[in-house]
């Protein structure tokens, strides 16, 4: 395969693939994946070109996906691809994968308030810049300049989705792989008192991971967020601002700036004891 491709190249032939720009390939984008990579990356050889039937297309996607679809989702996000086409020096996508996945939305708020530096709802190009430059610097790696240029433009223009010139909340959620709202396991209409009781102290465990018997700070914004994203699965940070104040407003019965346990379960309408 030919090693020389960098990022802007490798930006292109991503949007090629994602038609639908929803952030991973599959089904038959996957199959004109795996023909262009025969064809374009030096991949094609007397034995592959055996395999150009989609018989073998689907085989060889098939034994490429077990090697390297890492989610096991039978689809190829942007860093499992860049992992197979960018060079190591180019490849910073992969600073995105962590050693342990971003499961819970109280970390990924913590991200978000440490780089929305104006507390204006939105990441700008410049914030994202720190937030790349930091990023680098936790994984020991060097970049210049220039390079840091190339790699913030080029993180706009993957995740920008309403192309604005900013990220937005879900934007960053992309980015991070930020997994699905803890929320959604729980139907907490449909129980019966006991088991609401027992739903709610794995919510608020699960949120309190400071383990503190109250939520404050990323805390608050993390379950502020998935609680909003139940009703409407895009929120702007400004929504989220202004949903936490009246929150606040409404749960923070003795003004001290973050909700107890027994305050959110009488917001709730639960009763702990």
């Amino acid at each position: 395969m030919d090693r020389s491709l960098d990022a802007a190249a490798f930006l292109q032939i991503w949007q090629h693939f994602d038609v639908d720009d929803n952030g991973y390939i599959d089904g038959k984008q996957l199959d004109g994946f795996f023909r262009h990579m025969l064809d374009t990356f030096g991949m094609k050889t007397e034995e592959t070109t055996k395999e150009m039937t989609e018989d073998g297309i689907r085989g060889l996607r098939d034994r490429f996906m077990s090697a390297f679809d890492t989610a096991a989702d039978r689809r190829l996000q942007i860093q499992e691809l860049a992992i197979v086409m960018l060079p190591e020096e180019e490849n910073f996508l992969l600073l995105f994968r962590r050693e342990t996945p971003l499961d819970n939305s109280v970390e990924f708020m913590r991200i978000w308030r440490s780089y929305d530096s104006d507390s204006s709802g939105y990441i700008s190009a410049t914030e994202l810049k720190g937030f790349l430059q930091d990023l680098f610097l936790q994984h020991r790696k060097s970049i210049t300049p220039e390079k840091l240029e190339v790699y913030t433009d080029a993180m706009m223009k993957m995740f920008d989705k309403n192309r604005d010139g900013r990220l937005d909340l879900n934007d960053l959620a992309r980015i991070l792989a930020l997994k699905e709202n803890f929320l959604l396991k729980f139907k907490m209409e449909a129980c019966s008192q006991e088991d609401r009781k027992r739903d709610f102290e794995k919510i608020f465990a699960h949120y309190d991971i400071s383990e503190t018997g109250e939520l404050e700070g990323p805390e608050v914004d993390g379950f502020v967020k998935d609680m909003m994203e139940l009703v409407k699965p895009s929120i702007s940070g400004t929504d989220l601002d202004q949903f936490r104040k009246a929150l606040m407003g409404h749960c923070d019965i003795n003004g001290d700036g973050k909700i107890q346990k027994n305050e959110l379960a009488l917001c709730l309408g639960l009763k702990l004891s």
